[in-house]
């Protein structure tokens, strides 16, 4: 019974080894011709720990025949990671090949930086061989800067930059580079006297972007700011100067209204004050008679002083009827004559 056990047992693991030896026979074979060999065992493990063995494998042969030759485990521990291991051997062997220091840890860092954006380490590595042309603002669009002289300028800049390999991990992106060069330009062309300096000299402006570093804690070094276009605008600070005007004018009417208001104001309390003294004079003149009453009463007045009062009043009324009457017809033989 114990030998049949005993064989039982033994054809099994001889079954189990047959199928493991088929299963990564090819993979083996294929380091082996490579001269990167490994181990069944290490085969087997990397299966247990749910690594593609053939990508591990694939991955370390491109390697070797660049002349770069890595241990299975670093390649492993970047798979686990979420890295993407072909990428980073491809980027490793350009760098290689381009002469430009990049190290192993450095490339697995930064595919894991870029990991989720789009991009790939391998496509930095190529922008740092072969520089990129960023369009400044973007989208066919143009910047608007206004010149000391008031006239607006629309410029558009072409900045080649390369990756800076060191400061990828850790640096601004595009989106940093592009507002800094469109500040920059703004800035340029806002300290510009003329509109027509700009346009004479539109270098001047490039250089002056240049000098004041803005691709510094940025994943890109600039290599050069070239100013593709520049139009001319609207006379904004003529512009300004309208509305500036306009509201001026406003502020004037405002205020002229307000004395207005006040001149009318003060108008109808000189009226009122008027009617008031005319009132008061009714009344003096109301107290004239009550007074000849009272003269006549306490003997101070007499009849032929009344009289003669009279004849005063009417004579005076005569004479200013007849000064009226003159006027009028003085006025009409004026106007015969």
């Amino acid at each position: 019974m114990w030998q049949f056990i005993l064989t039982g047992i033994a054809v099994l693991i001889g079954f189990i080894f047959v199928l493991v030896f088929m299963k990564f026979i090819g993979i083996w074979v294929r380091a082996r011709v490579a001269n990167t060999p490994v181990g069944l065992l290490t085969l087997v493990a990397m299966w247990l720990r749910k690594v593609p063995p053939a990508l591990i494998i694939d991955t370390r042969i491109t390697a070797a025949k660049a002349g770069l030759l890595y241990e299975t485990d670093p390649l492993e521990a970047h798979y686990l990671a979420g890295g993407n291991i072909a990428h980073v051997v491809l980027a490793l062997i350009a760098a290689d090949k381009a002469g430009i220091p990049l190290t192993y840890d450095r490339a697995c860092a930064i595919d894991l930086a870029v990991k989720g954006t789009g991009k790939t380490v391998l496509e930095a590595v190529r922008t740092s061989i072969n520089p990129a042309v960023i369009d400044c603002p973007g989208g066919g669009a143009k910047i608007d800067a206004v010149a000391r002289d008031g006239i607006q300028l629309r410029a558009r800049a072409r900045v080649t930059v390369r990756t800076a390999l060191d400061r990828f991990v850790g640096g601004a992106t595009e989106e940093t580079i592009i507002a800094r060069v469109n500040e920059g330009i703004v800035t340029s062309i806002g300290s510009a006297l003329s509109h027509k300096d700009v346009l004479e000299n539109p270098d001047h402006i490039s250089k002056r972007v240049l000098e004041r570093g803005l691709d510094a804690n940025t994943a890109f070094e600039i290599l050069s700011i070239d100013i593709a276009d520049v139009d001319v605008g609207q006379n904004i600070g003529a512009t300004l100067q309208m509305s500036q005007a306009e509201a001026d004018k406003h502020v004037a009417q405002a205020k002229a209204e307000v004395r207005r208001a006040a001149a009318v104001a003060t108008e109808q309390e000189m009226a009122a004050r008027t009617q008031e003294m005319r009132a008061k004079v009714v009344e003096a003149e109301a107290q004239i008679p009550l007074a000849i009453s009272e003269a006549f009463r306490n003997g101070h007045l007499g009849v032929m002083d009344y009289m003669r009062y009279r004849n005063v009043m009417a004579d005076t009324d005569m004479r200013e009827s007849i000064a009226g009457d003159t006027d009028d017809s003085g006025g009409g033989g004026d106007k015969q004559h």
